[in-house]
């Protein structure tokens, strides 16, 4: 049984918007889960991920508490706005905005009431970042002829960084709810912590962007070929196989039992190339030129009269890098390299011989 009504101690006017609220809970309930589903929707459809995306309907005893203090303000039940309140969560300041075009896009935006608190602050004062918007559910998005209060009511939408929503929720519990006024030491020291989510939240977003803008100029070096220019990092060597240099050495391979070639990915060799001291993509590119042949002898001693016919695309790859180690550390460099490559082995030993064996072979053809 819940809370009688008159305990709350609200005048008459509060006391019947209360009774309303009661009435109007299951419509309330309904409006959150559709308020959920239409925002991870139109999210996973632009490719956003945000840290949260969370929906409540007012508590009762907070909505006693809200109406105690602005009673006056609110007509009826249907002025009070955040009843059912949405709360989208950002990891970056930059993505708030691109929310916000979401939102307005899908919902119905009352803009009247919606607020920016991102400007309310001067430029010489910290504390509460966030964008909220007032909308609707239009009926072109949702609509139940048994229901129409659905699209009658409003509710709130809330957009804030992760940082953002750390400092709301600490300023909101030492301060509003606490049931008396903070001392002013305690309000610099929330102002100062304030400040300093604020940049922390301008330095991610920077970050982020000089990294975009960094790997955007190191695809652009690969595909002009500035290799030399280019460290050799997962991002950069990706970039690299995109362009697909050994595929013509596979090719060569392959005739050799007219197989077919399996398309495999060359990252797992990206660390064991950077340990044999490979730092550039003009270190992989002057190797694959000066290994290429006797990688393709390599491969005559493995597959020839063999019935193989199918060999991986990463052939070509591999027996380059192992031509290049046994050329630069001899036995023990392809040991070290498969070692790497596959996990330490007993068996690593014995093939590393065999194909140093095979590389001096080559070299005195």
């Amino acid at each position: 049984m819940g809370k009688n009504l008159q305990e709350y101690g609200l005048d008459m006017h509060g006391t019947m918007i209360l009774e309303e609220f009661r009435e109007m809970l299951p419509v309330f309930s309904q409006m959150k889960s559709i308020v959920l589903e239409k925002l991870d929707g139109c999210l996973q459809r632009a490719g956003l991920v945000v840290s949260g995306v969370e929906a409540r309907v007012k508590d009762e005893a907070s909505l006693a508490g809200k109406l105690e203090l602005k009673g006056q303000k609110y007509k009826t039940l249907s002025d009070i706005t955040d009843i059912v309140g949405a709360r989208v969560i950002t990891f970056y300041s930059d993505e708030v905005d691109k929310i916000a075009a979401l939102v307005d896009n899908t919902f119905e935006v009352d803009w009247e009431n919606s607020v920016d608190k991102r400007k309310l602050l001067g430029n010489d004062t910290f504390g509460y970042l966030s964008l909220h918007y007032i909308c609707r559910i239009p009926e072109s998005l949702y609509h139940d002829p048994a229901c129409p209060e659905l699209n009658q009511y409003r509710f709130e939408i809330q957009m804030r960084t992760a940082l953002q929503h750390v400092w709301a929720n600490m300023n909101h519990d030492t301060g509003y709810k606490s049931g008396f006024e903070v001392p002013k030491e305690y309000i610099r020291s929330l102002t100062r912590l304030a400040g300093l989510l604020e940049l922390a939240d301008d330095e991610f977003s920077r970050i982020r962007k000089d990294l975009t803008d960094y790997r955007r100029k190191m695809e652009q070096l690969v595909k002009d070929g500035s290799f030399d220019e280019v460290s050799l990092n997962a991002d950069t060597f990706r970039s690299y196989l995109a362009l697909d240099p050994f595929a013509s050495l596979n090719a060569k391979i392959a005739a050799i039992n007219q197989a077919e070639v399996q398309q495999l990915s060359g990252m797992p060799y990206l660390e064991p190339m950077r340990l044999i001291g490979l730092q550039t993509l003009g270190d992989v590119e002057r190797m694959r030129k000066s290994c290429s042949e006797k990688a393709y002898q390599l491969a005559l001693h493995q597959i020839s009269g063999t019935d193989l016919d199918i060999i991986a695309s990463t052939l070509g790859l591999q027996n380059v890098c192992l031509a290049y180690a046994g050329e630069k550390g001899g036995e023990k460099g392809i040991e070290f390299f498969l070692n790497y490559l596959n996990g330490p082995s007993r068996y690593n030993a014995a093939t590393a011989r065999k194909l140093y064996q095979q590389l001096c072979k080559i070299h005195d053809m």
